[in-house]
């Protein structure tokens, strides 16, 4: 009998800042209008010609993960990826990760579940190495999507809220039953699909020779969200599935000793820190600095809360996530 643990952690973020005052030059917005709605003061976007892309910066960030986990490439048996910005159309871009770091024929599996990717990953994960299937599994949720939002006015209610980069983790085996990952709680609701989405390119609706801005079809390249509806959802739904691990786990809301939500918007985040009677320092936030890094977002807060002693071994860590689909989760762990 095993539990997961994870064993080594990883980020990486692309040099290039984009402030709140660099986008008010693109579209109708300020730097006040956009921190009252998002919390959100940069971000970063890849800069053309650096080689960045969601396979490499998933690179970089599973090779720093590898490195504190104290193992090989060569020691993985299973790779994880999560995005909504693949490299390709196909194939999905953990083959990709899997010959750039020279791991073999290990098999690889693609997550498409959005923001709530990486706890879907960490489930995937958990359970294959519960079942002695698999010893060491890389989970990784990467993102490249500045360059394909919408950078004008028309677009702002998204284009200010996401950002690139990439996050990983090490998962393996724990013998004792009692640490690592307690337990993992996964949710979907397909009816509020169209909410939060970007519906072209498609298979009924592949690339035009010249897409028109006018044209409400040709629109659908461009993700699009109801703000409104996302937010209520997202409220209700982080905290069910928070309640649904202590519950879980017997645990009460103050015996956690870290959230890390996915950096959605920060006042999510703020509205689930007060429903719980959570402190500051009991909730992790980075979308200050880097915007919803969507499928990234979690695995960056968590290697950012672990470098800088924010978490640390025996603490209780709760995470949640809420995105597209709508989709949600959470993962109850002792560190």
């Amino acid at each position: 009998m095993y539990n997961s643990k994870i064993a080594g952690l990883g980020h990486y973020l692309p040099e290039k800042v984009i402030t709140n005052d660099d986008l008010s030059q693109l579209m109708d917005t300020n730097d006040e209008w956009i921190v009252e709605r998002t919390g959100i003061n940069e971000r970063r976007h890849i800069k053309k010609g650096s080689g960045d892309g969601t396979a490499t910066m998933g690179v970089k960030a599973s090779e720093m993960a590898l490195k504190n986990a104290g193992i090989e490439a060569s020691d993985i048996d299973l790779i994880v990826f999560a995005t909504l910005s693949p490299d390709y159309y196909f194939p999905g871009s953990g083959v990709l990760v899997q010959e750039l770091m020279g791991i073999g024929t290990c098999p690889a599996i693609d997550i498409r579940n959005q923001c709530s990717g990486f706890i879907y990953g960490v489930s995937v994960a958990d359970q294959f190495i519960k079942t002695g299937m698999y010893k060491n599994v890389l989970v990784i949720g990467s993102e490249n999507v500045s360059g394909g939002l919408d950078m004008s006015t028309r677009g702002r209610t998204v284009s200010v809220i996401f950002g690139d980069g990439a996050g990983a983790v090490v998962m393996t085996r724990e013998t004792d039953l009692s640490k690592g990952i307690l337990s993992t709680h996964l949710h979907s609701e397909g009816k509020h699909a169209a909410e939060l989405s970007m519906i072209g390119p498609n298979t009924n609706h592949w690339i035009p020779e010249l897409i028109d801005k006018n044209d409400p079809e040709d629109l659908s390249y461009y993700p699009y969200m109801n703000g409104q509806l996302v937010f209520k959802n997202a409220v209700t739904r982080f905290s069910e599935v928070i309640n649904e691990g202590l519950n879980k786990n017997k645990w009460q809301a103050s015996d956690i000793d870290m959230l890390v939500p996915h950096q959605a918007n920060l006042r999510i985040s703020q509205f689930i820190q007060r429903r719980f009677g959570l402190e500051d320092h009991q909730v992790y936030n980075n979308i200050m600095k880097y915007g919803n890094t969507t499928a990234a977002s979690i695995p960056i807060a968590l290697s950012e809360a672990v470098q800088e002693k924010a978490i640390k071994e025996g603490d209780k860590v709760v995470l949640a996530a809420f995105g597209s689909g709508f989709t949600w989760g959470s993962a109850i762990i002792q560190w």
